[in-house]
């Protein structure tokens, strides 16, 4: 894949929003709030399916390099060992289904958008929660069932999340065709 400079600084643009995400956050247990995800889903609408994937693989390699740009200020190989990181590896494939279900379209719609979303935000959790429970479970020795990891890695981010597909699809709506234009000059 070949990528001009507008692209690079695009993806690269991505990356750190998502990085900032990190620190905007409410931590409410093992796995805190933060507007990481918003900038993923707008990765995959604004970038497409390739570069969406690409800025979040940036980001994620930046962290796991021992930059500080996870949650909570944490970065280094080690947070492979963190219970929250496998929403993180969920941002990667987030971005790339939402690209792959919205790339193409030059005039996008809310609801096109918002299910897209919606679908990638699916993506992270089938990721997340299994590898929640199985850090929490297994390397931490905890006592977890599958159940209690849906509730405190699942179910209390959803209507969260339901909102950041909204904003990211009412900002796509607004901003793919003004980068759409601005791309041919």
């Amino acid at each position: 894949m070949k990528i001009n400079t507008r692209q690079m600084i695009l993806t690269g643009l991505f990356a750190a929003l998502t990085a900032v995400g990190a620190f905007i956050q409410i931590p409410i247990g093992t796995v805190p709030i933060t507007l990481q995800l918003l900038f993923t889903i707008l990765a995959g609408i604004m970038l497409g399916s390739k570069l969406g994937a690409l800025s979040q693989l940036v980001y994620v390699a930046i962290g796991l390099f021992g930059v500080p740009v996870f949650a909570g200020g944490t970065g280094g190989f080690s947070s492979v060992l963190n219970p929250s990181f496998g929403y993180v590896i969920g941002f990667i494939l987030c971005a790339y289904v939402v690209g792959k279900l919205t790339e193409g379209n030059k005039k996008p719609g809310f609801a096109g958008l918002l299910l897209a979303s919606f679908i990638g935000v699916m993506v992270v959790y089938l990721i997340g929660v299994p590898y929640l429970y199985l850090i929490v479970k297994n390397l931490m020795g905890k006592d977890m069932t599958f159940a209690a990891a849906l509730k405190t890695g699942f179910f209390i981010f959803i209507p969260g999340d339901l909102l950041k597909c909204a904003a990211a699809s009412a900002l796509g709506v607004k901003v793919v065709p003004a980068v759409q234009k601005s791309a041919a000059y």
